[in-house]
C-alpha cells in the first residue's frame, strides 16, 4: 500500500471504473504532458499539420528532432516521481543542444555511429506549476531504456529539485490546473 491510497482524490483518480458525478468524466491515474515543439519554433505545432513533420524552408521539425535556422533540439522525457507512490509523472519536452551532439544523437539513433552517451543542453519549454524564472535551464542529458527517448536531468532550480525529491499529489494537480487541465473538481465527492 502507497501512502497515497490513504487520500480519497488518490483512489478516485485511479479508478477507471469510476465517473465524476458531475459530468461523467473518469480517470485512470497520472496522465503525462507532452510539448509538440520547442518553445521558439515559430512555424505552429505538427499536430496541426496532421502528419510526422513540418518543413518550412530549412526549418524542420519532426516527432523527435527539430532544426531551427542553426539551433538543434532534442525531444527528451522529465521524470517526476511522485512522494507517497511509486508513479513517476512524465514532460515531454524539448532540449536545445549543440549541433555537434544533435548529430552524434542522430547517428546513434539511426545505428550509424557509436551510441549517444549524454550531452550538456537547455529546456526549451515553459513548465506549467513551476516558476523558473527568464533564464534557460541547463539540463543533462542522459540516454534513455532501450527504445526510449533520452532523459532530461535539470542541474539545479526548482526542476532538480522536484526530480530528486518528487512532487506532490497536490502538486501533480497544480501542473495539470497550469496546463489548463483541472481536475481537481472531479476528485472531490463520489
Amino acid at each position: 500500500m502507497n501512502l497515497l491510497d490513504l487520500d480519497a482524490r488518490w483512489r478516485r483518480f485511479n479508478d477507471p471504473d469510476r465517473a465524476c458525478p458531475c459530468c461523467g468524466r473518469q480517470f485512470d491515474g497520472i496522465f503525462d504532458i507532452g510539448f509538440d515543439h520547442p518553445d521558439p519554433w515559430p512555424h505552429g505545432a505538427l499536430e496541426d499539420q496532421g502528419g510526422d513533420e513540418l518543413v518550412v524552408g530549412e526549418d524542420k521539425l519532426g516527432t523527435d528532432l527539430c532544426r531551427l535556422g542553426e539551433h538543434r533540439f532534442i525531444r527528451c522525457v522529465l521524470l517526476l516521481p511522485l512522494r507517497g507512490a511509486d508513479d513517476r509523472f512524465a514532460f515531454g519536452v524539448w532540449a536545445g543542444v549543440a549541433p555537434d551532439r544533435f548529430y552524434h544523437y542522430l547517428d546513434a539513433a539511426l545505428g550509424e555511429g557509436p551510441p549517444f552517451e549524454g550531452c550538456f543542453g537547455y529546456l526549451m519549454n515553459t513548465i506549467p506549476g513551476f516558476d523558473l524564472g527568464r533564464d534557460p535551464v541547463p539540463c543533462d542529458i542522459v540516454p534513455g531504456e532501450a527504445g526510449e527517448r533520452p532523459r532530461l536531468r535539470p542541474q539545479e532550480g526548482p526542476l532538480a529539485r522536484a526530480q530528486a525529491e518528487g512532487i506532490s499529489f497536490d502538486h501533480l494537480l497544480d501542473i495539470y490546473d497550469a496546463a489548463g487541465m483541472d481536475v481537481r473538481p472531479h476528485l472531490l465527492a463520489d
